[in-house]
């Protein structure tokens, strides 16, 4: 199949599991779109909302449509690196045998990531960055595709430990769940107080995603979107030549490389699924904010002026 024709199936089968995962998530569109880029594109989320947004039932889902291998970590305050990893255990003839935690699987649901310490929360860095982990010496590979969708709760800080800044660069998208509008919320508690259950169909499987992840960064990109990109993040960062009066005055530090790649094949993979064959400037616009809003440290001055990372992200653009 070419690449045009492989675009064009990608944006019917796209739609097609948007209205898969809207049997059972009513609304969120933009966030859905976001984790499914994604996936795409081959990068970590991290979702942000209060709790009772359906955050993990969204996760839950969008795995099912996928046919994936999906497990669920709830992180607690107690938990252990060998939880996730797994372990070394004496068998019956006194050898040692590794059995495999819960982070062997095509998608992770790192459920309230923050609640857990630092020791813990890197345990995941290496699964994320590498696809493998190292325990006791030996390298596991991990089976692709793969990906971590995180959840942390804003409003509940008391038990919890922030991400550090260097975790939170691993994800490519931070994404922020709002509440549901009277309507959408009427179509949630109807649909969710009667005995029905709803059956969902896998329209992806584990082989077509990495064809998909493939096909994205095939896609070409024109020299004046990359610059723009690469120009979009360097304005973020205080103090440097790009920067503004008002960056310098509200912002610590600003996204790094890691930024700039991630908003090109975010475009991309934006383009394709809008049946585009090469992004362009509104594809880095239209995924700017879910990709800059954790990286960028805003300073006590914005703090105590009530402006908001995302206040910031939309004055750059």
């Amino acid at each position: 199949m070419s690449d045009v024709a492989a675009v064009e199936n990608l944006v019917s089968k796209h739609q097609t599991l948007k209205k898969e995962i809207a049997k059972v998530i009513v609304g969120q569109n933009k966030v859905i779109e976001q984790i499914l880029l994604s996936i795409y594109t081959g990068g970590h989320s991290l979702l942000i909302g209060v709790p009772g947004l359906a955050k993990t039932l969204m996760v839950n889902t969008i795995a099912h449509t996928l046919d994936l291998d999906f497990k669920r970590i709830q992180f607690t305050p107690d938990l252990m690196p060998s939880d996730i990893l797994g372990s070394e255990v004496l068998d019956q003839n006194r050898n040692f045998k590794f059995i495999k935690g819960p982070i062997f699987a095509n998608i992770i649901l790192a459920d309230e990531i923050n609640r857990t310490p630092p020791k813990t929360q890197a345990a995941l860095l290496e699964a994320m960055q590498e696809r493998a982990v190292t325990i006791a010496g030996q390298r596991y590979q991990l089976s692709m595709p793969y990906f971590v969708l995180a959840t942390q709760n804003p409003i509940e800080q008391e038990g919890t430990y922030p991400l550090p800044e260097a975790q939170l660069d691993r994800f490519m998208f931070a994404i922020e769940l709002k509440y549901p509008s009277i309507e959408e919320e009427i179509q949630v508690v109807e649909s969710t107080t009667t005995d029905e259950e709803i059956q969902l169909q896998p329209k992806f499987n584990a082989d077509e995603i990495i064809a998909i992840q493939h096909l994205v960064r095939r896609i070409p990109v024109p020299h004046n979107v990359v610059d723009y990109a690469v120009r979009l993040v360097n304005r973020t960062r205080p103090g440097t030549e790009g920067s503004s009066e008002f960056i310098n005055t509200y912002v610590d530090w600003g996204a790094g490389p890691r930024a700039s790649q991630s908003l090109v094949l975010g475009a991309k993979a934006h383009a394709a699924i809008n049946g585009k064959f090469s992004p362009d400037i509104e594809d880095v616009k239209a995924v700017a904010h879910g990709i800059l809003r954790h990286r960028i440290l805003k300073n006590y001055k914005a703090e105590a002026e009530g402006i908001s990372t995302d206040d910031i992200i939309t004055k750059l653009l």
